[in-house]
């Protein structure tokens, strides 16, 4: 349901939240953050400076505006003025250049890469920050939206103390277990926000009792709900799901082209013309997917490529391309359930897809302990899943440039490479949308990924919260529904 149908916000009541995503060692420390959970406490207590919105654009946050130069290398960021933690701290420029300095230099922060082309974060007043990059990057207010990249006061050291100007502040702290915040008393800063009087939020990593806590009014809303149990779900008079088509994980096999045979062109067309996607979407995922177009770039991303048609399942066309290749397998194709939940049914139908292409597919089911370390990267064809970026230059850059760590398809193209970096200093968002669409029809075309799905983020609730809406980046809400929401 769209805010504006939801009505005017009211204040009041407990949210219960049921959620996967977070362990017994969770921390309060932004550097630690890895999960759902972890992300969605840190934004009852703290604000980073940039919002994505449920369109997946960058919004002013704790950071009023920002400008850059020509370039994308100079940025100015300005502070909003009246802002206060909840020890009564004013917010200034030195908490943000603390708060960024957490994730760079000597560091184990996940976020350390995302900022690793900062130069120099300068205080130009109380309220005004400039950040000088080494390299042009019209995505640095995307960048700051992470949320590893919380404002916390300057010099702190102990996050137990969970100093923040979010709504929220924290009462209860049993990692693994649950964590509650309560409502600051007076007005949010941010109006329309920040209603509930209290929030409670419950690890639950199971997903049969996820659904039956919300099934019997134990909580609110949940995330990360089964596809298998979603028709179910939808049938409950006082419950209603949320699906952000295109946000979740993106499922592939993936093919070293620098390796016989996938080194031949024409080997990969055959095997990207030869899976049948739907029937995968249909009897994997049970519809909540999205037909995968061979890279990693999904349809929220404000640069998919629109024109870019999905690549049909033709035994015919497969059988053209595997005998002007001049072979048609076996291709062994490594799986695990430890790759991701289906790989290996995805695998089995992949499998009889290509029978009628008469090529040949040995389905190796491999462990799930040890898989990212000894199959993933290692091996010429095997599994894999890509978790949703903030960015097309992240989802992008980490997976396909050359040379990168996990390029796990050793694709290689001076061409593509350019466009890349091109792309990532280029502040006209018409030129931008050029390039990303020529990088997407080059990895079509070129690359060793055969991304044949990309999963729905599901989330479900009571019919009486508002506020569980479908969002271009994360699951509820951006990991924002304690903050957004409230009860009608």
């Amino acid at each position: 349901m769209p805010a504006m149908a939801q009505g005017k916000p009211k204040k009041g009541g407990t949210l219960r939240l049921g959620m996967e995503g977070g362990s017994a060692s969770d921390s309060l420390d932004p550097r630690t953050y890895a999960d759902s959970i972890p992300i969605a406490y840190s934004l009852m207590i703290w604000n980073t400076l940039v919002e994505i919105d449920t369109a997946g654009n960058a919004t002013p946050e704790l950071a009023e505006s920002w400008e850059s130069k020509p370039g994308a290398m100079e940025w100015i960021f300005n502070i909003r003025q009246g802002i206060t933690f909840g020890s009564g701290k004013t917010l200034d420029a030195d908490d943000v250049i603390y708060s960024i300095n957490l994730h760079r230099g000597e560091t184990k922060s996940p976020a350390k890469g995302l900022l690793s082309a900062v130069k120099e974060i300068t205080k130009l007043s109380p309220n005004q920050v400039q950040i000088t990059l080494s390299a042009g990057n019209a995505d640095l207010p995307f960048i700051l939206s992470d949320y590893h990249m919380i404002i916390v006061p300057n010099g702190t050291t102990d996050f137990s103390k969970a100093d923040g100007t979010g709504a929220f502040t924290l009462t209860e702290w049993q990692p693994g277990v649950r964590v509650v915040c309560k409502r600051k008393p007076g007005e949010y800063w941010k109006p329309g926000r920040g209603n509930f009087d209290t929030v409670e939020l419950r690890y639950i990593g199971d997903a049969a009792v996820r659904t039956q806590a919300l099934i019997t009014n134990q909580v609110d809303a949940i995330n990360r709900v089964n596809q298998k149990t979603v028709a179910l779900l939808s049938k409950a008079p006082n419950i209603t799901i949320s699906r952000s088509q295109g946000a979740g994980n993106r499922f592939a096999f993936v093919a070293l082209t620098d390796v016989d045979p996938y080194k031949k062109r024409d080997v990969m067309l055959g095997l990207k013309y030869g899976i049948d996607r739907q029937t995968i979407i249909k009897n994997v995922f049970s519809g909540y997917a999205t037909v995968g177009m061979d890279h990693t770039i999904g349809p929220l991303n404000k640069y998919y490529d629109k024109k870019q048609k999905a690549r049909p399942y033709d035994p015919d066309k497969a059988a053209f391309h595997f005998k002007k290749a001049g072979m048609s397998g076996p291709f062994e194709l490594q799986v695990s359930e430890g790759a991701y939940t289906g790989a290996t049914d995805s695998a089995v139908i992949f499998q009889e897809s290509l029978k009628k292409a008469k090529a040949n597919l040995d389905v190796k089911r491999v462990s799930g302990d040890g898989y990212w370390d000894n199959v993933w990267l290692k091996v010429p064809f095997c599994a894999v899943y890509w978790g949703n970026r903030p960015t097309a230059d992240l989802q992008l850059s980490q997976t396909f440039v050359t040379g990168q760590t996990w390029n796990d398809t050793h694709y290689s193209n001076p061409k593509f490479d350019k466009l890349v970096v091109d792309a990532r200093v280029e502040l006209d968002e018409k030129k931008r949308a050029e390039m990303y669409a020529e990088c997407q029809r080059l990895l079509s075309e070129e690359a060793g990924m055969i991304c044949f799905a990309i999963g729905d983020a599901l989330d479900a609730g009571n019919k009486r919260l508002r506020g569980l809406e479908p969002h271009a980046r994360y699951d509820m809400n951006d990991q924002r529904l304690a903050e957004k929401g409230w009860f009608a």
